[in-house]
């Protein structure tokens, strides 16, 4: 197999998009628990303490996956400089614990994806009930 500058550099539209869309949903998540935040200091409720928690637990694995992300960034980028010095064995290791490390933050992605749908459930199941009476949520 040969191992060439061309190899490596296909990540990187991948790793800078999949960053960028991290940031995004970073900073949405972040917004939203600065207003529920200020809510549940206006008018304090077990739901909306509930949903923060639920989403700080979001951000952490949000930070876990750009954490991951940029780790895969720069494995790739030494990689290609691996390359460059001609030290393919090492190069080809680097650029291979780069997509192992993208791999691990796509998984923590689809994690949170999949716990971001759980909490969608639980919010939508309100307009099924009259206000105040959501399964296992009381008013504070």
């Amino acid at each position: 197999m040969e191992f060439s500058l061309t190899t490596p550099a296909l990540l990187f539209p991948a790793i800078s998009l999949l960053m960028l869309a991290y940031t995004n949903r970073f900073i949405v998540i972040s917004q939203l628990i600065r207003n529920l935040y200020q809510q549940h200091q206006q008018t304090p409720s077990r739901f909306m303490r509930l949903q923060i928690e639920h989403l700080r637990t979001r951000v952490r694995l949000i930070r876990a996956m750009q954490a991951w992300g940029a780790i895969a960034f720069i494995l790739c980028t030494v990689s290609m400089l691996l390359n460059l010095l001609e030290f393919d064995p090492a190069a080809i290791y680097c650029f291979g614990g780069s997509l192992v490390a993208l791999l691990i933050s796509l998984f923590i992605s689809l994690f949170e994806i999949v716990i971001s749908g759980y909490a969608i459930r639980i919010q939508l199941q309100g307009l099924d009930r009259p206000r105040g009476e959501v399964k296992g949520f009381d008013e504070a």
